[in-house]
């Protein structure tokens, strides 16, 4: 049963969210029927295992269709084979992007939150999966598709569905609202015999949920737990940022949003199964580290959303000040708290985190170049009719292909390595797209037909032929795949890489970029220094360093090193 505190926490929350438009009593049954739902997963629910974050810990982003076998049996059952004999040792937690039944962006216009796709497989095969690896999951919370049951519902007056999605009136000013689109944000609907708008954030079949309802909250609170029972038990909260919307304000980030992180956040802490709450909010970056929560009750895990594009432009440019900048400005992580760094993902490579960062000098050559590169370049409304770069969408492949400096690709190969390095050395939990783990190239054949931008980055290989490149030690993603392995696999065994292990920036000039980890017990100390650029770098190191190796090819380090283009040490005392 549920503690007498728990009980006046969750209805505290309640009555924060909702205190303005429903009453005591209606609060109070929404409360009881809150408690219902964690004693009965607690009496009855399926218990799942345990999660163990340590320098162990790796994710693997993947669709559940991102390998497919012609039309032999279902793909997540490929999927699984295939992880079991090429990735089960280098992954602890697979990340499943939206398995859901959908219409459209790639799984992120759910129709049904119950069910998953039959294209792809069924609960059977998340639940066996979990079994043997921890299981990340979208709660895809702001908006649902308008070809699904709720949305059919909704214009019909009937449950599930009935007052589910946002409406607003005339007076309703959206004149502050920051956009992460261009597509036309409200769409004029009569319903009921009235005029009114329904709002839009991310497409014209993505329509936004009515968080101002508890009864939606209660339906993602189900669903939270219908996902438990199946095996899931880390939680990514997709674009969670613009649950909330007021009149007058920007419609992002608001108080309302963070108070609803918190009672999952709660609810989630009273379940008998451990699960972690990840907040997905391509923000600025200050906006971005709010959701840890000023008291660390909030998400467990936030994206580390500036890492990519900082990455991208320093390898590009051979210039770590900017990295450097931003690594000595972000603070350190508390226990239980983790970055979840990456560098691709199934979408593109967002550009807000970077302001405060790159000047539009800066983001203007970046976007020349990777443009260069076979990039496309996806944008977002502002003030009146202008836009902004929202997203570059590319492969990273493509993105290191070639730089200014560069120019014939020669480095390409050294540059891909050294972003993942730093990447899987940097503090907090590495995660990486199936893609990226076999250098893959944009996908122009799906761009050309879909176009849609991010269709780039979504390449589904063919079992068989990924099979027989992996067996071909000279193909690319054969070579791909053995380096990226090779940098889990150390990771692994080193103390200094927990995802909570100390992090401190050293400047080497803009050149060289540099930090220290410190193993949790102070024993292990490593040093990732990368060259940045596509020259040697000679540089001296303090004496003490003659005792440290290099974990990456276990040679001792003399006090005079110089670093080949676009070389990562990993030095360890």
């Amino acid at each position: 049963m549920l503690s007498q505190q728990i009980k006046k926490d969750i209805k505290r929350k309640l009555n924060f969210i909702y205190k303005s438009n429903k009453s005591k009593k209606k609060l109070k049954i929404y409360a009881d029927e809150i408690f219902q739902v964690i004693n009965r997963y607690n009496n009855f629910g399926k218990k799942g295992k345990k999660i163990k974050i340590s320098e162990k810990t790796t994710v693997l982003i993947s669709y559940g269709d991102s390998l497919l076998d012609g039309n032999k049996g279902k793909s997540i059952k490929i999927f699984r084979k295939f992880y079991k004999k090429n990735l089960g040792n280098f992954f602890e937690i697979i990340h499943f992007l939206p398995f859901y039944p959908s219409s459209s962006d790639s799984g992120f216009a759910v129709k049904d939150h119950y069910q998953v796709d039959k294209k792809l497989g069924s609960w059977s095969d998340i639940y066996q999966q979990s079994k043997r690896t921890n299981i990340m999951a979208d709660i895809v919370i702001n908006h649902a598709s308008s070809k699904g049951l709720w949305f059919k519902n909704f214009l019909s007056n009937k449950s599930p569905g009935k007052e589910y999605f946002l409406t607003v009136g005339q007076k309703f000013d959206t004149s502050k609202v920051i956009r992460p689109r261009e597509n036309k944000l409200l769409k004029k609907i009569t319903i009921f015999k009235k005029n009114n708008f329904i709002w839009r954030t991310f497409s014209d079949d993505q329509i936004d949920l009515n968080f101002k309802n508890p009864k939606v909250l209660l339906r993602f609170i189900k669903i939270m737990i219908n996902l438990l029972n199946h095996g899931v038990n880390i939680f990514r909260l997709d674009a969670i940022a613009y649950l909330w919307k007021k009149s007058g304000s920007k419609c992002v980030n608001l108080k309302e949003t963070h108070e609803i992180i918190k009672l999952l956040r709660t609810i989630c802490n009273s379940l008998k199964t451990q699960s972690i709450i990840v907040t997905e909010t391509n923000l600025p970056e200050k906006e971005n580290l709010s959701y840890f929560g000023k008291n660390n009750d909030e998400a467990q895990w936030i994206y580390n959303f500036s890492l990519p594009p900082l990455l991208v432009h320093s390898f590009l440019f051979e210039d770590s000040t900017y990295l450097n900048k931003w690594n000595k400005k972000l603070p350190n992580t508390k226990m239980g708290n983790n970055y979840l760094n990456f560098v691709a993902s199934h979408d593109g490579i967002g550009m807000r985190p970077v302001e405060g960062y790159l000047t539009k000098e800066k983001l203007s050559l970046l976007f020349k170049r990777l443009k260069k590169n076979g990039g496309q370049l996806s944008h977002r409304k502002i003030q009146g009719s202008s836009k902004k770069v929202y997203e570059a969408n590319i492969t990273l492949f493509n993105a290191f292909q070639k730089t200014d400096y560069d120019k014939k690709g020669r480095f390409f190969l050294e540059r891909y390595i050294s972003a993942h390095a730093i990447m899987i050395a940097f503090e907090g939990v590495p995660a990486i797209y199936f893609n990226s783990i076999f250098g893959t190239s944009n996908d122009e054949y799906k761009y050309i037909i879909s176009g849609n931008k991010r269709d780039l980055n979504r390449y589904k290989w063919n079992k068989k032929r990924l099979d027989n490149l992996l067996k071909d030690k000279t193909s690319k993603q054969s070579i791909f795949y053995k380096q990226i392995l090779n940098l889990i696999s150390i990771k692994k065994q080193n103390k200094a890489f927990h995802p909570n292990a100390k992090r401190e920036n050293l400047n080497m000039g803009k050149k060289i970029f540099c930090f220290k980890r410190t193993s949790l017990d102070k024993k292990q100390i490593i040093y990732n220094i990368t060259n940045l650029s596509s020259k040697y770098q000679k540089f001296k190191f303090n004496y003490k360093f003659s005792k440290y190796k290099n974990l990456l090819d276990k040679t001792n380090i003399s006090q005079k090193t110089e670093l080949k283009p676009f070389e990562t040490l990993w030095l360890s005392n």
